[in-house]
């Protein structure tokens, strides 16, 4: 007599409904492609999107691996030498957000993360809404080594916390008016830098598990066929365009995070 046996779909494998995991999917393929034209965004779209439909610590865990993954492809695309001069160029940043990931990542599940979203919401749309009206914030060559190392430390300690460090490494590129290559290349190297980090804490955070491992794992090929369409934007738009984009992607950015707050208070 034949059993048949239990058919065991791809999404329940993760813990999640099918529906779930094609959203993810979806999520996370649109995510590349915003990353791939403009270059950062991709941990930002995910958690906001997966924060809706996942568990906390799953979205956290199911971002990492794609991320990992589409930084190395952003930091060496001009090739490794260009990335290692451009870490050079920013290390005082980069050793920030290396060490204050590691110093707050071990507070994830304990810090209040809608004041933290909070505070670093509203000054990014500032800056954005600033920018944007034609008064371009340029920060001296003389403070360029503190401007480092006050963004990187903001941006180690709130990476740590919800996996998004980008944004006060954007504000200090746009305040410093690197080119378009560059930055990309730049926000690239920093944004691998962190995640390499942030793989390792959260490996012993508990949050990347036989759960979101996988699930992070499969997630990295829609994140990489969205970065090849993103890249081929990326290519196309002027300096203009890419500067405008750049910052009207943060004022949204930060009008989620501020979103986010509102929404762990009421």
């Amino acid at each position: 007599m034949h059993i048949p046996q239990p058919r065991i779909s791809v999404a329940a494998m993760f813990g999640l409904e099918i529906w779930q995991f094609w959203a993810a999917v979806g999520v996370t393929f649109f995510a590349g492609f915003v990353k791939g034209a403009i270059g950062f965004a991709m941990p930002m779209i995910m958690l906001s999107a997966f924060g809706s439909f996942l568990p906390a610590t799953t979205a956290l865990g199911a971002l990492i691996l794609p991320t990992l993954l589409t930084n190395i492809q952003q930091a060496f695309r001009q090739g490794r030498r260009e990335a290692w001069q451009s870490a050079w160029n920013f290390r005082w940043h980069i050793a920030m957000v290396v060490i204050f990931i590691c110093v707050s990542a071990a507070f994830a599940t304990a810090i209040p993360q809608g004041i933290m979203y909070a505070l670093l919401g509203v000054p990014i749309v500032g800056f954005a809404l600033w920018q944007l009206s034609g008064r371009p914030l340029k920060l001296q060559v003389d403070h360029r080594r503190r401007a480092e190392v006050v963004t990187g430390t903001i941006g180690g300690l709130y990476g740590g916390i919800s996996g998004i460090w980008g944004p006060p490494a954007i504000v200090l590129l746009l305040s410093l008016g690197v080119d378009k290559r560059e930055q990309v290349r730049v926000q690239g190297v920093i944004f691998l830098l962190g995640a390499i980090v942030l793989t390792v804490a959260h490996l012993f955070s508990g949050v990347l598990n036989a759960q979101t491992v996988p699930l992070s794992a499969i997630l990295c090929i829609p994140a990489f066929l969205g970065m090849q369409l993103g890249f081929a934007l990326q290519d196309r738009m002027d300096v203009v365009q890419f500067r405008r984009w750049t910052l009207i992607l943060l004022v949204l950015t930060g009008l989620n995070l501020i979103r986010r707050a509102f929404d762990f208070w009421s």
